[in-house]
């Protein structure tokens, strides 16, 4: 019996384990849903969805995607209801970071605990998406009033990431110097060091503020009468993405007047889909037992979404336009991983250590035992997949003067070439559509798509 107790205690943790999200491939089930999305079969996205979701106790994740397939759907109702959800999660956790930030910082800073068990808390980035996303379903029915209120909280959010991850580098920083690692992310042989290091990467202030979701807040002021507060909207938009002329215009058209009979009519083109997360193993020599030991360990990488053509112009009333990027998810979710790196790896080393030295004493007594945490461990130190993969990666943008009336904006053949129908019948009005594959989602009560030969197009119907 004294042999056999930790063997069936280990082979149970195994067991056990093969029940809890370590075994999920999140990014698998994704890859599904978003093919159908892709093919413009939306039902059949949310039907995976929910397949994959049985559970009664939903996370985070399940209210991102559901909130953007129903508004690919054309549901935007539900997917406020959805995203309403997802919203009250995240402020659940921002209260918790307000309430003592030092003790959440010592919980999600445990060593002991791999990143892809832990309850899925959501990017910084994907955090500040949530609230532009539904202030963008709310301006869809030129609810702008609504918009302000959305807008509002996605700075006041901002400002509780800035001063968490500020506290929390200096602490990761502080606990790398105490168990002695000195392992950077550009010390990992095999790891594609250049994606983080990328000019527009590291050009980016941080991984969670958008230059699209300031100028969008300097939109809804401006078209509120809030000329002091759309200024500093704009002011920031500039400041995060500089020498971009639509974000300088802006300032400067502030203060001319709208002729009564045109409408300043903002167009978002949001195309793409996030990248995937993935894992890569990368062997580490570490200190275990006074020996040196090149063990494996994984590190989350970045896998760009390749489903939907760029492009840089659409079509107004048979005129061509062009389009200004002001948000690029991909970039944002690179720089999220490269100010995230040095913890991960900080994480990930002390826990590899601190296990390799628990299974050498168990090999040294029970060999049988030593093998089946061996095992688990083996499982759970695969890098956390799990990220809002519905989201858009692209958004671009371009505003014009607009009588107010019917008017036909072109999507290029790249996206399907699909035509959508316009009622512009507001002094300001902002118009989305969303391109994924050869599929074009029009959101709102104003837009009617028609389809080119061999694309699918799907207008949205619905209001909330």
């Amino acid at each position: 019996m004294a042999f056999r107790a930790p063997t069936l205690i280990a082979l149970s943790a195994v067991t056990l384990l093969s029940g809890c999200s370590a075994f999920r491939n999140y990014d698998s089930e994704l890859a599904q849903t978003n093919q159908q999305l892709a093919t413009g079969n939306v039902d059949a996205a949310l039907t995976l969805l929910e397949k994959n979701n049985t559970g009664p106790d939903k996370d985070l994740l399940y209210y991102f995607e559901k909130g953007e397939l129903l508004r690919a759907k054309g549901d935007l109702s539900g997917s406020q209801n959805a995203w309403t959800s997802a919203d009250q999660v995240v402020g659940k956790w921002e209260d918790s970071v307000k309430l003592d930030t030092d003790k959440y910082l010592a919980q999600f800073g445990s060593f002991l605990v791999n990143d892809k068990v832990r309850r899925y808390e959501g990017y910084d980035y994907e955090k500040v998406m949530l609230t532009t996303q539904m202030a963008l379903n709310l301006l869809a029915v030129n609810d702008f009033d609504g918009a302000r209120t959305a807008i509002k909280k996605t700075h006041e959010r901002e400002a509780v990431i800035a001063d968490l991850r500020d506290k929390e580098y200096l602490k990761s920083e502080e606990e790398a110097e105490k168990e002695g690692i000195k392992t950077e992310y550009k010390d990992l042989q095999g790891y594609p060091v250049a994606s983080l290091d990328a000019p527009e990467v590291v050009g980016l202030k941080n991984s969670y503020q958008s230059a699209f979701s300031h100028y969008l807040a300097g939109f809804v002021y401006e078209a509120l009468g809030e000329k002091d507060l759309a200024a500093p909207g704009y002011r920031k938009a500039a400041e995060l993405r500089p020498n971009t002329p639509l974000l300088e215009q802006a300032l400067v058209n502030l203060d001319k007047p709208v002729k009564s009979d045109d409408s300043d009519i903002l167009i978002v083109v949001q195309s793409g889909l996030a990248p995937a997360r993935d894992s890569i193993r990368v062997p580490l020599p570490l200190p275990i037992s006074n020996n040196v030991v090149i063990t494996p360990l994984s590190f989350p990488i970045i896998k760009p979404d390749t489903s939907t053509a760029t492009f840089a112009q659409i079509g107004v009333d048979g005129q061509q336009v062009d389009l200004t990027a002001l948000n690029s998810t991909t970039a944002m979710s690179r720089r999220a991983l490269r100010d995230d790196m040095p913890g991960i790896i900080l994480r990930t080393t002390v826990r590899a250590i601190t296990k390799g030295v628990a299974q050498k004493k168990i090999n040294e007594t029970n060999p049988l035992a030593g093998l089946a945490v061996g095992i688990s461990s083996a499982v759970l130190e695969g890098a956390d997949t799990r990220t809002w993969r519905t989201l858009p990666d692209t958004t671009q943008v371009v505003r014009l003067r607009l009588k107010k009336g019917e008017h036909q904006v072109t999507l290029p053949s790249a996206v399907g070439g699909s035509q959508v129908k316009v009622t512009v019948d507001q002094r300001y009005q902002v118009i989305t559509l969303r391109a994924v594959g050869n599929q074009v989602f029009a959101a709102g009560l104003a837009a009617h798509v028609t389809p080119s030969a061999g694309a699918t197009a799907v207008a949205s119907l619905k209001q909330p």
